[in-house]
C-alpha cells in the first residue's frame, strides 16, 4: 500500500492532482489570517516539499513544466491587466514618475548588493528586484471612487514603464552572466532586445487587428489564439537572448491593446489565476529550504536592509514626484502605498534568478519576506490615504472634523440632483422569494415627477446542466411560467414589465451580460441559501456577479418573516463620501414609495472615533442633517445617531433590532491572478442582523 501511494505521488497525474488540491484548499484558509492567497501558496509548497513532508520533488519535469507556464502566465496577466487608456491620459508625469521609481530602485539594489560584495551580475538583479512593483491597492482606490485622481493614473501608468525597464535590465544581467562581456555581447544583446520587443509587439498588434477582432469570431478559437501568441512570445524571447517573462509581459501589453474587455479575456485570465499562477507561487515554495531560512538569521541585517530599501526607495519616489506635480500630502502617501507591493514581476524576477545561479537561497528567502511585508502594509496604507483623500477638505486650525465651514459637497441639498427613474435587472429563480425581490425593485424604479423605469425579470437556464438533469424542455417551461407569473406581479405593481429569457452556461456571467446588454442602472439578486463548504471551494453566486457586473449590484438578505414595508430604515454612514450617499438615496426611494407613512423614519447611523470631540460630533451631525433638504412637499423623518467605537458589528446588530431594513455596502476587491483580501466583515455581519438587508455592491471593473 505505502509502495503504491509511493508511486501515486511520482506519477504525473498525482503530482497535478496534488497541486490542483492545493491549490483549492490552501486559499480560504489564509484569506481567514488576511493574508494574500499567494502566501498560503508558498507556505504550503515549504510544507509539501523536499524539506518538510518530501511529497513533491522540486526538480520533476512535471511541476517545473507546470511552474515555468504559471511563470509566464503571471507576467502575461500583469501586461494584461494594465489600464492603457488611462496611461496614456497623463503618460508624460507617468513616465516621469515611474523613471524615479525605476531610478531610486535599481540605485538601492545596486548599493546593497555591492555592500555585502555580490558580484556585479548579482547587484543589477537586486536593482530590477527593487524596481518592480505591483499596484495591489488599486482596486480599493475604485472601490472608494478616487481611480480618476490624477495621482491614481499616474502611479499606475507608472507600472508600465517600471515592469518592462525592470524586466529588460533582468534580461540584460542575464546575458551578462552568460558570459557576454564584450562590448559587441553588450551591443548585440541590446540590439535583440529592441528587435524582438518592437517585433513582438508589432506582430500581435497587426495579427490581431487583421485576423482576430475580423476573422475569429468563436471564442473558443480566439482564447487559443491567445494563449498560442503567449507561447510563440516566450520562446522567442529566448531565442533573441532574452528571459521568456519578457516575452510574456510584452505579449500582454499587446494583447492587450487589441483584445477588448469580455469574455475571453476573463476566461484568459480566469485560467492563470486557478491553475497555472498558483502552481508557480507552490513549486517557488518547493525551493525554500527551511535549514537556509534558520540560517538566514544570521543574516537578518540583509533583510531588514532589502526591506528597509524596499519602502525607502519608493517612499523617495513619491515624494519627489509628490512635490514636482504639485499633490497634496494624501496623494503623495497614496502614489506611495501602490507603488510600495512586490508580488508578481518581483517574485518571478527572483525566481529566474534563482534557477540561473546568479541570486543565493539567502537573497530568495529576503525576497520573500520583502513581498509578505509590502503586499500587506501597502493595501493597508492605500485604504487610509484614499479616505483622506476623499473626505471633505478640512480648516488646518481645527483638530479631527472640527471644520466651522462644510464644503459644497456637503451642504448642497441631497435632492437638487434630478432624481431619475431606473432599469432594474431582477433574476428570479426561486418563487418561493420572486414576489418581494420584484416588490423591493418596483419601489425603487420611481423618478421624480413620478417617471417610473422599466422591471425587467430575467430567468436563467444552463443548457449543460439541465441536459444532465435530464430535463431541459422542463427547465424552460418552468423558466417562462416564473416569468409569467412576474409579468402578473408586474402589473399588479403598476411598473413597466419587460420579461427577459436567457440561455447561459455561465450564470453569474448571463446575469451581467443580460445587465449590461439591457442597460441597466442596477441588477438586483437575492442573497440565496448559503452553504459554506460549496462557498469556501467554489465561491458563491454573488462574488461571481459582483466580478462582472458593470452596475452596481444589490444584494436582498430578508428572513421568512420579512415583509417589503420598510417604514423603519437603518443607514450606516461610514463618511460623507458619495457612496455613503448612495446607501441614503436608496432608503429615500423606498420610504418614497412606501404605501404607509405613520411611524416611517430613516435612521442615519454614524460609528466615529473615540477622540472626536463635542464639536466634531456637532460637525458630523449638521452635515448628515443637511441631506434632509427635499424638494418636494412630503415630510422626511431623518434621525441622526452617532456611536462612539469601536465595535462597528455589534453596534449595527443591536440598532437593527428597531428597524425593518439596514442598507449597508460592501468592498469587493480582488486583483486577478493575486487575490488580496477582501473584508468579508459586511458578509458576517448579514447573518447576525436582526431584519432584512440591502447590501450594495460596487462592479469590479
Amino acid at each position: 500500500m505505502a509502495a503504491s501511494l509511493h508511486h501515486m505521488m511520482e506519477h504525473p497525474l498525482g503530482i497535478f492532482a496534488l497541486l490542483v488540491a492545493i491549490a483549492v484548499l490552501v486559499p480560504p484558509l489564509t484569506r481567514r489570517l488576511r493574508l494574500p492567497d499567494l502566501v498560503g501558496l508558498l507556505a504550503a509548497g515549504v510544507l509539501v516539499g523536499p524539506h518538510c513532508l518530501q511529497w513533491l520533488d522540486a526538480q520533476g519535469e512535471t511541476i517545473t513544466l507546470l511552474s515555468d507556464i504559471g511563470a509566464i502566465y503571471l507576467l502575461f496577466t500583469v501586461g494584461l491587466e494594465i489600464d492603457l487608456e488611462e496611461f496614456n491620459r497623463v503618460k508624460n508625469r507617468s513616465v516621469g514618475f515611474g523613471l524615479l521609481v525605476f531610478g531610486f530602485g535599481v540605485a538601492t539594489g545596486v548599493g546593497i548588493g555591492r555592500l555585502f560584495g555580490f558580484p556585479l551580475v548579482s547587484s543589477l538583479l537586486l536593482g530590477a528586484l527593487m524596481a518592480t512593483h505591483t499596484p495591489l491597492g488599486y482596486p480599493i482606490v475604485r472601490s472608494y471612487g478616487a481611480q480618476r485622481d490624477e495621482s491614481v493614473i499616474v502611479s499606475v501608468g507608472s507600472t508600465i514603464l517600471t515592469d518592462i525597464a525592470a524586466l529588460l535590465l533582468l534580461a540584460v544581467a542575464l546575458g551578462l552572466g552568460g558570459g557576454n562581456l564584450t562590448a559587441k555581447g553588450i551591443t548585440g544583446l541590446f540590439a535583440s532586445i529592441a528587435i524582438f520587443s518592437v517585433g513582438v509587439v508589432w506582430a500581435i498588434r497587426w495579427l490581431g487587428r487583421r485576423l482576430w477582432m475580423r476573422s475569429i469570431t468563436d471564442e473558443n478559437r480566439v482564447f487559443l489564439t491567445v494563449l498560442l501568441a503567449l507561447f510563440i512570445a516566450s520562446l522567442g524571447a529566448e531565442l533573441a537572448g532574452v528571459e521568456k517573462i519578457v516575452g510574456a509581459f510584452l505579449a500582454g501589453l499587446a494583447v492587450n491593446s487589441v483584445l477588448p474587455e469580455g469574455r475571453v479575456k476573463e476566461q484568459v485570465i480566469f485560467v492563470g489565476g486557478a491553475l497555472f499562477i498558483p502552481i508557480f507561487f507552490i513549486h517557488l515554495g518547493l525551493l525554500l529550504n527551511l535549514g537556509d531560512l534558520v540560517a538566514s538569521v544570521n543574516t537578518l541585517d540583509f533583510t531588514v536592509l532589502m526591506l528597509v530599501g524596499a519602502l525607502g526607495c519608493k517612499a523617495l519616489a513619491a515624494i519627489c514626484a509628490g512635490r514636482w506635480f504639485g499633490y497634496n500630502n494624501n496623494q503623495i502617501l497614496l502614489m506611495w502605498s501602490l507603488a510600495m507591493p512586490k508580488v508578481a514581476a518581483t517574485l518571478a524576477t527572483a525566481f529566474v534568478g534563482f534557477q540561473a545561479g546568479l541570486l543565493n537561497a539567502t537573497v530568495l528567502n529576503s525576497v520573500l519576506a520583502v513581498m509578505v511585508v509590502t503586499a500587506t502594509l501597502g493595501p493597508t496604507l492605500t485604504t487610509r490615504s484614499v479616505v483622506a483623500l476623499m473626505e471633505p477638505d478640512e480648516d488646518s486650525s481645527q483638530p479631527g472634523l472640527a471644520s466651522t465651514t462644510a464644503p459644497a459637497s456637503a451642504t448642497s441639498p441631497t435632492r437638487a440632483v434630478v432624481r431619475r427613474p431606473l432599469n432594474i435587472v431582477v433574476p428570479i429563480a426561486n418563487p418561493a422569494t420572486e414576489g418581494r425581490l420584484l416588490t423591493i425593485a418596483a419601489r425603487l424604479l420611481k423618478g421624480d415627477d413620478d417617471q417610473r423605469g422599466q422591471l425587467l425579470p430575467l430567468a436563467l437556464v444552463s443548457p449543460n446542466l439541465e441536459d444532465a438533469r435530464g430535463g431541459l424542455n422542463r427547465a424552460l417551461a418552468a423558466a417562462r411560467e416564473r416569468l409569467k407569473e412576474a409579468s402578473l406581479i408586474g402589473n399588479s405593481l403598476s411598473v413597466t414589465t419587460r420579461c427577459l429569457l436567457r440561455l447561459d452556461e455561465d450564470i453569474p456571467g448571463g446575469m451581467s451580460r443580460s445587465a449590461l446588454e439591457q442597460s441597466a442602472d442596477l441588477l438586483l439578486i437575492g442573497a440565496g441559501r448559503p452553504d459554506r463548504l460549496r462557498n469556501w471551494l467554489f465561491g458563491d453566486l454573488v462574488d461571481g456577479v459582483c466580478r462582472t457586473a458593470h452596475c452596481p449590484v444589490v444584494v436582498v438578505n430578508l428572513n421568512k418573516e420579512s415583509n417589503t414595508g420598510f417604514r423603519r430604515i437603518l443607514v450606516p454612514i461610514k463618511d460623507l463620501s458619495s457612496n455613503a450617499r448612495e446607501q441614503f438615496e436608496l432608503a429615500l426611494r423606498l420610504q418614497d414609495s412606501a404605501s404607509e407613512t405613520s411611524d416611517s423614519h430613516i435612521t442615519l447611523l454614524h460609528i466615529h472615533d473615540p477622540r472626536f470631540n463635542r464639536h466634531d460630533r456637532s460637525w458630523m451631525r449638521d452635515e448628515l442633517l443637511s441631506w434632509s433638504s427635499r424638494g418636494d412637499a412630503k415630510a422626511l423623518d431623518l434621525r441622526i445617531e452617532l456611536c462612539e467605537g469601536p465595535g462597528v458589528d455589534r453596534i449595527i446588530h443591536r440598532k437593527s433590532r428597531d428597524h425593518d431594513l439596514v442598507i449597508l455596502r460592501s468592498q469587493r476587491r480582488r486583483v486577478a491572478g493575486l487575490p488580496i483580501p477582501a473584508s468579508d466583515r459586511t458578509s458576517n455581519l448579514v447573518n447576525q442582523l436582526a431584519c432584512g438587508s440591502l447590501v450594495i455592491s460596487d462592479p469590479l471593473l
